[in-house]
């Protein structure tokens, strides 16, 4: 459902620092500025108009010093489609390169076929897909490490995908970083092919930290295994945990604005214990009409087949 009177709502408060006030009676802000068109696209659907009006709301009042994005990766940042053609996760750029053999890309696109079905599967709770996900990860991993991959020899496998950030991308990252906004990455994925995907587009900032899978090479650039614990989809409230100091050293960073694709994606902020406004914005990418209303119930604005960072980039212009 999505509520066009919102936006025009919306358009009331949504302006320059300069013009913030608050009515003490309603809470709400008082602004006077243009509307904002990219919130009016058919992409966009939300259940609560008026409890995501008090979000951007505060989120407008709190201005770049307390703001921090939390963000998912892969199909969150890059495309899940182009022209009609599915694009590739870090997992995949790995699977359709040439380091790796003809026989171990056949099984691991076999796994993705049985597993990807059930990661997506509406019908199923997060819990029942929970083991299935680790099952996934750890034969896909170990497939990987049989392949001795080469540490060089990453940067090509990037630069030869069909890997795309989605558009508004360079707006978006670079708007952060000139108003120095914590960028936290929470990707279930591969951390060396995330960072050397936004080092290639030029994006990888010193205000973004990258959490994710990243492998582990002997004294030769051989891949030996991954460090640290296994992070996939379902999991990532665990990992948020463990990244607590991070977190506790952004006290004053108590907006959020958190962008996924996953239901999972939904307790990547769980490490953040001084929450003052969060505005969770779920990509909604496949199984639509089966998952839409779920996704409705647990983000407050949900994208469906949107493939640019249009109401992200919308939203940091009013709040920065």
């Amino acid at each position: 459902m999505r509520s066009l009177s919102f936006w025009m709502l919306l358009g009331t408060f949504a302006v320059s620092l300069g013009h913030r006030h608050q009515d003490q009676k309603t809470g709400k802000c008082q602004e006077q500025d243009k509307q904002m068109p990219e919130m009016k696209k058919k992409t966009v659907h939300i259940k609560d108009p008026e409890k995501v009006e008090k979000i951007i709301c505060g989120l407008i009042r709190g201005g770049a010093s307390k703001l921090q994005i939390i963000t998912d990766f892969d199909m969150t940042l890059t495309k899940f489609s182009y022209n009609g053609r599915r694009c590739p996760t870090c997992h995949n750029i790995i699977d359709n390169c040439k380091l790796i053999t003809e026989e171990c890309r056949e099984k691991l696109h076999k796994l993705k076929e049985k597993y990807y079905a059930i990661e997506i599967d509406p019908h199923l709770t997060i819990a029942e897909k929970y083991p299935y996900m680790v099952e996934w990860y750890n034969k896909s991993h170990t497939l990987l490490v049989s392949q001795r991959l080469q540490k060089d020899k990453l940067a090509e496998a990037v630069r030869e995908s069909d890997v795309m950030l989605k558009d508004g991308y360079e707006v978006f990252f670079e708007k952060l970083h000139e108003s120095n906004i914590p960028v936290f990455i929470f990707s279930a994925g591969i951390g060396d092919i995330l960072e050397e995907v936004i080092q290639q587009a030029g994006v990888y900032h010193s205000n973004v930290k990258v959490v994710s899978n990243f492998m582990d090479f002997d004294e030769n650039g051989i891949m030996i295994g991954f460090k640290g614990d296994l992070i996939h989809v379902y999991n990532k409230n665990d990992s948020a945990l463990k990244n607590t100091c991070y977190f506790n050293q952004l006290k004053n960073n108590s907006n959020i604005i958190l962008l996924g694709d996953s239901l999972g994606d939904l307790s990547m902020a769980d490490g953040v214990s001084n929450v003052e406004h969060i505005l969770k914005i779920g990509f909604l990418n496949d199984k639509v009409e089966e998952s839409l209303e779920k996704y409705m119930k647990s983000y407050d604005i949900v994208l469906v087949r949107d493939e640019t960072l249009d109401v992200a980039n919308a939203l940091l212009k009013k709040i920065l």
